[in-house]
């Protein structure tokens, strides 16, 4: 065996745990007891019911993160492949046997417990591109041919989950995807010939929007129009975040939240809550931690020395980051509103499974970044 490959192929559990970076976990917690803080504000200073279930679930996600931090990363790379067909299979099956709510066909109930298969699509997608680039050199990436298999790969998901109907999950998976084509380094022609391609079939995807998302693109151009219908949700939230002034309100103290104005405060529009009890410098906090957990990922992923951990690593963090942006940009009225949670805040099992999921896979790429990967797995 070449000398380039004689490096360390293995670590013990205990070398594997004293990898995890301390920080990076204590960023997570600090951002899930904002959102375990906000959730018991949101049901009157009760712990029940979405603050309990809140710490529940996160209880559940962390000891997963833990396992996917040390589990073996030749194992992942193998699994890259079936568990997105698993997840396309999810999708398809919540065609026939998914649960609606608010219109939507999202949901699926697996041993008495709903699961969003759209949330944890988003990972596996990423998963599956970045094996696939990992498989052959870099240079080969804008080849037409390298280009079909995840185009296809990509627009499979986007259509299914269309289908429920979930835009702005759809948006999100495209940006993953778009990451990892720019990260493999893809000549930008073919991205401006993506978007004019976009542009030019507007016309033609507007007709098969539902009624409701054509009134939240009216909606975002002139709030005002239907004050009391499909502008409420976004006049009630400007007023909650301006309400808030320099230093909000107080903690429980929220009247457009308390009083029942704003709409969906536990999910969506938890952001503005936050931004009323605590004003803008709760709410600038609350950014600069999302934006260091944003920076000290990118410090982890660019050490890993394999194609696969710096790909993965690099599509979870720019799916994290269009999430808290989509989210804050929403509620802020500088995008149209969208089903898009607010990452360890928002209430949401699939949505705090998803995250940490993909923070798990970010360790582990970075516990394992001395490692060389073979277009299969280990170089043993």
């Amino acid at each position: 065996m070449p000398s380039f490959y004689q490096i360390k192929t293995s670590l013990s559990l205990i070398d594997k745990l004293k990898e995890i970076n301390i920080f990076l976990v204590i960023l997570l917690l600090v951002t899930f007891l904002f959102g375990l803080l906000s959730l018991y504000s949101v049901a009157d200073a009760n712990f029940n019911p979405w603050a309990r279930n809140h710490l529940i679930r996160f209880i559940i996600s962390a000891v997963l993160f833990l396992i996917i931090c040390v589990i073996d990363i030749k194992l992942i790379l193998k699994l890259a492949y079936p568990l997105f067909f698993l997840n396309i299979l999810a999708l398809i099956l919540i065609m026939f046997i998914g649960t609606e709510t608010y219109g939507a066909t999202r949901w699926i109930r697996i041993a008495g417990i709903s699961l969003q298969p759209s949330e944890f699509i988003k990972v596996s997608l990423i998963l599956c591109l970045a094996k696939y680039y990992h498989s052959f050199p870099i240079i080969e990436a804008s080849n037409i041919s390298r280009m079909i298999v995840p185009a296809i790969i990509t627009l499979i998901p986007v259509g299914l989950v269309i289908i429920q109907p979930d835009l702005g999950t759809s948006i999100i998976i495209l940006i993953g995807a778009g990451s990892i084509f720019w990260i493999v380094g893809i000549n930008y022609k073919y991205f401006i010939t993506a978007f004019l391609l976009a542009c030019a079939s507007i016309p033609i995807g507007w007709q098969y929007l539902r009624d409701y998302q054509k009134e939240r693109v009216f909606t975002f151009f002139n709030p005002e129009r239907d004050p009391l219908g499909h502008g409420y949700h976004i006049l009630q939230s400007k007023i909650a975040l301006g309400s808030g002034g320099i230093s909000g309100k107080g903690y429980l103290e929220g009247t457009q939240s308390h009083l029942n104005f704003l709409p969906e405060m536990h999910t969506d529009f938890i952001f503005t809550m936050y931004g009323e009890e605590f004003g803008f410098l709760g709410a600038f906090l609350l950014l600069i931690i999302y934006l260091t957990i944003i920076l000290v990922s990118f410090q982890l992923a660019i050490k890993s020395r394999s194609s696969f951990g710096k790909y993965v690593s690099c599509g979870l963090i720019f799916l994290f980051f269009s999430h808290v942006f989509i989210n804050v940009g929403m509620v802020m009225g500088l995008l149209p509103v969208v089903g898009v949670p607010l990452p360890l805040i928002s209430y949401g099992g699939s949505s705090m499974l998803a995250t940490m999921i993909s923070f798990g896979l970010i360790m582990n790429c970075y516990i394992n970044r001395d490692i060389i990967l073979a277009k299969e797995g280990f170089i043993d």
